[in-house]
């Protein structure tokens, strides 16, 4: 496997160098690699689906920009070190699984203003489910910026899942989605990383409702219809579903449990659990 860092850095400075009117033009230059190989998900002109992702502007000038560029001056060799630690971690526990030939990061700056992005996902969330591809959105705080490489490890982690397991967006059930973000954090743990925000989402007294709602609907099919029980109900309207009555990053620390009691039943790690089927991991858990 190679591992592509993509000098995101130095792309976004052209961008914001360049007239406004030029602009979306340049970032969908830098994009258009990524969207090829996700068709079905990055429809229509690409800076709108950027904007749509909390990515910065590029129909405005920002003053803030371009020191927030500064501070990611060495991020990306952080990240590059965390991958191919996880990476040697994997393949020593699965020598034969299969990987993306070549894994691109591409990093991009988000946008300050963009409430999702700055409240609810503390400046820094990624997406890692196309086998080749990682896209990760931070606006750069101590906090994102410290977290930034082990986000990068979680989503690595649905690189090499989903170069093994099929998901096909309108058959795919919500079990695999909540067992694939449980995994990934706990693959994270298992490589000495620290796991994200969304690990301790749930308010004390929130846990045994939301892991009931979820598990009762781990069945679920369609795509679509999974952000509010991943990633709760804020983000469900945000991007045009249906909330139920569940808070910000509930699927999380559910699939963490999941996934705890497979390993505990089993005996097997996180990396060795990497290319199971859900419903074998769901079964090994007792449900």
């Amino acid at each position: 496997m190679k591992l592509n860092l993509i000098d995101t850095v130095t792309a976004m400075r052209a961008v914001f160098a360049a007239p406004l009117a030029g602009r979306p033009a340049l970032l969908g230059d830098l994009l258009a690699p990524m969207a090829a190989a996700m068709p079905w998900l990055t429809t229509g002109a690409l800076a709108d689906f950027h904007h749509q992702g909390s990515g910065f502007r590029t129909d405005r000038d920002d003053d803030r920009y371009p020191p927030a560029l500064d501070r990611l001056d060495g991020v990306l060799p952080r990240i590059e070190a965390a991958l191919h630690r996880a990476w040697e971690h994997q393949v020593a526990a699965v020598p034969d699984i299969t990987v993306a030939d070549t894994v691109n990061v591409l990093l991009v700056l988000g946008n300050p203003d963009d409430a999702y992005l700055t409240g609810t996902s503390h400046g820094y969330f990624g997406m890692g489910g196309i086998p080749g591809w990682i896209h990760l959105t931070i606006w750069p705080t101590e906090e994102s910026v410290g977290a930034i490489a082990d986000c990068a490890v979680h989503e690595f982690h649905h690189n090499v899942r989903y170069a093994n397991v099929t998901w096909d967006p309108p058959t795919v059930q919500l079990g695999e989605q909540i067992v694939s973000e449980g995994l990934a954090d706990a693959f994270t743990a298992e490589v000495g990383g620290t796991l994200g925000y969304w690990a301790n989402s749930l308010a004390e007294g929130e846990f045994e409702g939301a892991y009931r709602k979820i598990v009762d609907n781990l069945s679920l099919t369609g795509m679509r219809n999974f952000s509010a029980y991943v990633h709760g109900d804020a983000a469900a309207a945000r991007f045009g579903g249906t909330p139920v009555g569940l808070p910000a990053m509930a699927g999380y620390p559910v699939g963490r449990r999941i996934v705890e009691a497979h390993l505990a039943a089993t005996g097997l790690t996180a990396a060795q659990s990497t290319a199971l089927p859900s419903a074998e991991i769901i079964a090994n858990a007792g449900l």
